[in-house]
C-alpha cells in the first residue's frame, strides 16, 4: 500500500503547486482604476484654428498622470507623472499663438513633477524592395522620406470623443501619392484594466495609453514597396539602449505571435525600477479589419542618441536640452510577404504608459484546459496505482501455509 500512499501524496502535491501558481498564469486581477477626463486645448478662451492638443488627466489616489497628444509639426505623444493628485496643465497660449513654444507648456506645481516622456513619430520610409528581401539595407532602395513635421493634419475636435476617451489624427502631405491617402494616429486613455478587441489584443492598465497608427490608400512610389516608421523619444530619465523582446508561450490573443518588445526608461541600470514603457507586439497587418492572413512581422532597428529634440512644437513646449533623446526605426514585412500595394493598408499598434509594462498571462480558458491536460493523465495514474496496490495484496497468502 506504500506505493499507493506515495502517488496520492505525489499528485497531491503536484495539483497543490498548479492551484498555488496558477495566479501567475492567470495574472492579478489588477484593481487599479484612475478618474480619467479628457479635454481639446485646455486655457484657450476663443478657438483657433492651426493648434490641436488633447489633454488627458487620469488622478489616482495621490497622483496624476497627463497625456498630451498633439500635432504642431510632428504628431506626439506626451505623458507626464506627478506626485500630486491636483497637478494641472498651464499654457501660455498666446506666445503657442505668435509661434514661440518654447517654455510654453507647463504641469503644475513643477515640484510635483516625477517623471516625463515623449513618443513622436517623425518620419515615415517607402523603400523598393525589388529583391523581396524585407530588410531595407540598400541605401539606393529609398526614396525620399515622408517629413511628417510638414504634414497637414485634421481638426482634433472633429474626432475627440469625451466618453470614449480617444481621438484621432490623420494628416497627408501636398505630393500626389497622398492625393487620396492619409497617415492616421488614433489615441486612446484607459481608467482601468482591459484588453483591445481586435488584434493585435494590447493589454492594458490605468497608467496606459495606446497609439494605433495606420497608413491607408497612399499611393506606393514602386510595385515593391514597403514601408518603415520612425520614432523618436524624450525622457526625463534613462532610456535604455536596446529594446527588449520578452517569448511566451502563449498566442491566444495574438495568434502566431509569441514575443513582446518593450523599451523602457529607468533611473540608472538594468536592475533599476521602471519609470516608463513603450510597448509593442512586433506585427502589423494589412487590413482594418485583421484575419489572420493579413499579419505581417515587424522589426526595430537599436536605439540611437539624438542630440537635439524631435520636430514637434508641444515637444519643444515642455521639455528643455540636454535630456536623453533617442530614436529607432520599425520595418514591417519581411522576404516573401505581400508587398502594400496588395491592400494599400497597413497598420501597428503602441502602448505608451508609466511603471512596468503590462504582461500577458494565460486566460482561465487555457488554464482550464491545461488543467484538464494535466489532471487526466494524472488522476489515471493515479487510481491505476492504487488499483494495482489492492490487487496485489488481494494476491497475498492470509497466513501460513505449509510446503508439501
Amino acid at each position: 500500500m506504500d506505493f499507493a500512499v506515495f502517488l496520492t501524496v505525489q499528485s497531491f502535491v503536484i495539483i497543490f503547486v498548479l492551484l498555488h501558481n496558477s495566479t501567475g498564469f492567470v495574472g492579478h486581477e489588477d484593481d487599479f482604476r484612475r478618474n480619467v477626463s479628457m479635454e481639446l486645448n485646455p486655457g484657450l478662451k476663443t478657438p483657433s484654428t492651426g493648434v490641436g492638443l488633447v489633454h488627458v488627466r487620469a488622478v489616482g489616489s495621490n497622483d496624476t498622470l497627463h497625456f498630451l497628444f498633439c500635432s504642431q509639426g510632428a504628431p506626439a505623444l506626451i505623458l507626464v507623472h506627478t506626485n500630486s493628485s491636483s497637478s494641472y496643465v498651464h499654457i501660455d497660449w498666446d506666445a503657442v499663438l505668435a509661434g514661440n513654444f518654447s517654455g510654453s507648456l507647463k504641469v503644475l506645481p513643477e515640484s510635483s513633477v516625477q517623471f516625463s516622456s515623449a513618443v513622436v513619430l517623425t518620419r515615415l520610409w517607402e523603400y523598393d524592395d525589388v529583391n523581396d528581401t524585407g530588410d531595407p539595407q540598400d541605401p539606393f532602395s529609398f526614396f525620399p522620406p515622408y517629413e511628417l513635421q510638414d504634414f497637414s493634419w485634421n481638426d482634433l475636435n472633429k474626432t475627440i470623443d469625451l466618453a470614449k476617451l480617444s481621438a484621432t489624427l490623420c494628416g497627408r502631405n501636398n505630393s500626389n501619392t497622398f492625393r487620396n491617402g492619409s497617415l492616421c494616429l488614433a489615441f486612446s486613455a484607459f481608467g482601468s484594466k482591459g484588453r483591445d478587441a481586435i488584434w493585435p489584443g494590447l493589454l492594458h492598465n490605468a497608467n496606459s495609453s495606446k497609439l494605433r497608427i495606420w497608413l491607408d490608400d497612399v499611393l506606393p512610389r514602386s510595385n515593391q514597396s514597403r514601408f518603415a516608421l520612425e520614432l523618436q523619444t524624450v525622457s526625463s530619465a534613462k532610456q535604455r539602449d536596446h529594446v527588449d523582446v520578452l517569448k511566451s508561450i502563449d498566442d491566444e490573443y495574438t495568434p502566431s505571435i509569441f514575443k513582446m518588445s518593450q523599451w523602457v526608461s529607468s533611473p540608472g541600470n538594468e536592475s533599476s525600477e521602471i519609470l516608463g514603457y513603450t510597448q509593442w507586439k512586433p506585427v502589423a497587418y494589412r487590413s482594418a479589419q485583421p484575419k489572420f492572413e493579413d499579419a505581417t512581422p515587424c522589426r526595430h532597428s537599436n536605439p540611437v542618441l539624438l542630440s537635439q529634440l524631435p520636430p514637434s512644437g508641444w515637444v519643444k513646449a515642455f521639455f528643455e536640452d540636454g535630456l536623453q533623446m533617442s530614436a529607432l526605426n520599425l520595418t514591417f514585412s519581411i522576404a516573401g510577404d505581400p508587398f502594400y500595394n496588395t491592400t494599400n493598408y497597413l497598420s501597428w499598434s503602441v502602448l505608451v504608459g508609466l511603471g512596468v509594462p503590462p504582461q500577458d498571462s494565460f486566460s482561465p480558458l487555457v488554464m482550464t484546459i491545461m488543467a484538464v491536460g494535466l489532471g487526466t493523465p494524472l488522476a489515471l495514474i493515479l487510481f491505476g496505482g492504487v488499483f494495482a496496490c489492492i490487487f496485489k495484496r488481494g494476491q497475498q497468502p492470509q497466513g501460513y501455509e505449509p510446503i508439501n
